[in-house]
Parts: C-alpha cells; sequence; structure tokens
C-alpha cells in the first residue's frame, strides 16, 4: 500500500512538472510576442504583459528545480521553503511594476499606446492556456502538498487576471478610445499580488 502511495506521488509529481514545462514554453513565446507587439504599438499594457512572461519563466524555472530534486522529507520541506521565499519575491518585483508603470502612463510620461489586435489575440489565448494550467497545478498541488506549486499556480492565475486586465484596456481603446482604462484596472491586481507574496512568505517560515 506505502508503495503504491508513494508510486502516486511521484506519479502526481512528473505531472506537475509537466504542466510547468508547458507553461514555460507558452510564457516563452508570449513573451517574444508581447514584447514585440508592445513596442511596434506603444504599448505600456502589452509591453507590462511581456515582462510579466518573463516572471512566470522565473517562477516556472524555479518550480522545475524544486520538482526534480531527489530528496528525503526535510530536503524536501527545506527546497519547498526556498521555492517559497523566491516566488514571494517574484509578487512584490511584479507589483512595483505594475505600480510604476501604470503611474508612468497615466501621468502621460510616456507615449500614448496605439491600437493593438495581434496584442487582443494574444492576450484571448493566454487567457485559455493560463486558465487550463492553473486548474491542473491547483489539483495536483492539493493532492502533493506542494505549498511552492500552490504559490505558482497562483501566479499563473494573476497572469490570467492581468489577461482580461490587458484585454479589457485593449479593447476599450479600440472601442471608445479609452487608452486610461488597462492602467487604472492594472491597479486593481496589486492588493492581490501583495497579500499572495506575503503569505509566501509566512508560509515559508512556519
Amino acid at each position: 500500500m506505502e508503495a503504491r502511495s508513494n508510486s502516486d506521488h511521484v506519479s502526481l509529481r512528473r505531472r506537475a512538472l509537466l504542466l510547468v514545462w508547458i507553461g514555460e514554453l507558452w510564457n516563452i513565446g508570449e513573451m517574444v510576442v508581447a514584447l514585440w507587439s508592445g513596442f511596434q504599438a506603444s504599448s505600456i499594457a502589452l509591453i507590462a504583459f511581456g515582462l510579466d512572461s518573463g516572471l512566470e519563466i522565473f517562477a516556472g524555472a524555479v518550480l522545475i528545480w524544486s520538482l526534480r530534486k531527489e530528496w528525503n522529507l526535510e530536503e524536501e520541506k527545506a527546497t519547498d521553503r526556498k521555492a517559497l521565499r523566491l516566488l514571494g519575491v517574484t509578487f512584490f518585483v511584479l507589483s512595483a511594476y505594475i505600480a510604476i508603470q501604470s503611474f508612468a502612463t497615466l501621468l502621460g510620461w510616456v507615449e500614448e499606446p496605439r491600437q493593438s489586435y495581434i496584442g487582443i489575440v494574444l492576450v484571448i489565448t493566454s487567457a485559455v492556456v493560463m486558465t487550463l494550467l492553473y486548474l491542473g497545478k491547483t489539483k495536483i498541488a492539493k493532492k502533493i502538498g506542494s505549498r511552492a506549486l500552490r504559490a505558482e499556480a497562483i501566479e499563473t492565475l494573476v497572469c490570467d487576471l492581468q489577461d482580461v486586465t490587458v484585454l479589457g484596456g485593449l479593447g476599450l481603446h479600440v472601442l471608445f478610445g479609452w487608452w486610461w482604462a488597462d492602467p487604472v484596472a492594472a491597479f486593481l491586481l496589486i492588493p492581490f499580488l501583495l497579500k499572495e507574496g506575503l503569505e509566501s512568505f509566512r508560509e515559508e517560515k512556519h
């Protein structure tokens, strides 16, 4: 029975690793397209979206390192704590970036963005992919008790929420010319990001 339990745990960990790798490959392509289209349209929202994908790549790399480790129970706990600490930092970095870019956009310090239909298609596709990855990761994280995987899955959800924010900004810009809608909506993500960052550090201490 114990052997079967260990086998199931290994199988779940491999599935989690596969999902993280899928997310990594997607985020690499997403980052390239978002940055290219963002600079073409002078869109701070799309550039921020691309840089956020870069943070997602970093978070995924942390999880790959964590999930591939060979450990005993104490080593597993120590690795999970280190992963939580690193993931917590990425929440704060992303919060700071969103705040700075949103203020810069609202205050007119950067060029007013132009419409980007490529960006709209990218964001819609990303929202679908990230939702599926989030559901898969959280399900496995609960079964294997990995707080680090849960934290990385939350970042996947935040990326999905940011997809909605960016889509709203791009869509309102196309429909009504409301260029300010995206930075205002982006501010709404900051409390959520800070909360998850603090929780990652609290869980790491315990």
